[in-house]
């Protein structure tokens, strides 16, 4: 698993309250993707799990160090969703603590990681709480969370909140241009299309995904003047939610340029792509064009058998209604 250099700073400081007695038992991780928050748990697990821990390091070598590098350790427990399934069921975290009652196997910790806590059904958490408020000893949970408003209140309440924060762009610029070198433009526009997280940018350079935002960037002068509609296969796809994430950030930008503040555009490199659509509508039809597809975009991540087509095809149209007069050939 990889490693990255703004997890350091955690890490110390999450070793540093286990080594001085004072780490508390549920650690609610909170942290947009690509932060490395697998990463994080995997790191402080393995020296959990460690016999010999050398300081802030794991030793590598011992039983417990074997078995967490082979991924077989039996007191590391991962709970989520099953494949194709959204949701954690209460017999799941039933089954784990259950066994998390018993004396660990290896005779040291026991660590319960769940890697999406907003998968958690209401039972599931409930669940999960009686638990927390009763841990038993050496055992320790962590929690990752993307919207962590959308976790149980009580829940929340029974954990301690660490919020893993972007870096700096300038480090991040660094960091990515040696991960894989670009143009600074390029490299900045992915950087803040991820909302400064730079492992999600160097997920968004690989070439079948940047061409694929290239692509609704090209597309838009030929949607916009002629067919909305030639927008929709770009749209349509498994990876809906970011493409309209894409199409967003485009709309905010436009409203920048409307403004004269250009310095902040989260898409530096497609300034076409801006002053067209800062062309073609008002700033209040901006407005309400970003709020409408934001409303879509949770339509398809939390509505249940949406029909994915339908719906983007009439928030298409109806966003072409919203042009200047005169703008179509």
């Amino acid at each position: 698993m990889n490693w990255y250099p703004w997890l350091n700073q955690p890490y110390r400081h999450i070793i540093g309250q286990h080594q001085a007695g004072r780490a508390h038992h549920a650690l609610l991780i909170q942290a947009i993707n690509g932060m490395g928050d697998d990463a994080l748990v995997w790191g402080v697990s393995r020296w959990l799990m460690c016999q010999q821990p050398e300081g802030l390091k794991s030793c590598g070598v011992c039983h417990g160090c074997q078995l967490m590098q082979a991924q077989t350790h039996p007191d590391w427990y991962r709970l989520e969703a099953e494949k194709g399934k959204s949701t954690l069921g209460i017999d799941a975290v039933r089954q784990v603590t259950e066994k998390l009652s018993r004396f660990a196997q290896q005779g040291g910790a026991k660590v319960v990681w769940l890697p999406d806590a907003e998968q958690l059904s209401e039972s599931a958490a409930n669940a999960l709480l009686k638990t927390l408020e009763e841990p038993p000893a050496n055992c320790w949970f962590f929690l990752s969370s993307r919207e962590s408003s959308r976790l149980l209140a009580t829940l929340r309440s029974r954990c301690v909140a660490l919020t893993l924060t972007p870096p700096d762009e300038a480090q991040s610029l660094q960091w990515l241009s040696r991960q894989m070198p670009q143009d600074e433009a390029a490299l900045q526009t992915a950087l803040r299309l991820s909302a400064g997280a730079p492992a999600a940018a160097l997920q968004l350079l690989e070439p079948a995904r940047w061409k694929a935002r290239d692509s609704l960037c090209d597309a838009l002068p030929g949607a916009l003047q002629q067919d909305i509609l030639q927008l929709l296969p770009l749209l349509n796809s498994d990876d809906v939610a970011v493409r309209i994430s894409w199409l967003l950030a485009l709309l905010v930008d436009a409203l920048k340029w409307q403004q004269g503040a250009t310095r902040w555009l989260s898409n530096p490199d497609r300034q076409d792509a801006i002053a067209l659509l800062a062309d073609t509508y008002s700033a209040r039809a901006l407005d309400e064009s970003a709020r409408e597809w934001m409303q879509c975009r949770e339509q398809l991540l939390y509505v249940a058998a949406v029909n994915r087509e339908l719906l983007l095809t009439d928030r298409l149209l109806s966003w072409a209604d919203k042009r200047k007069p005169g703008v179509v050939a």
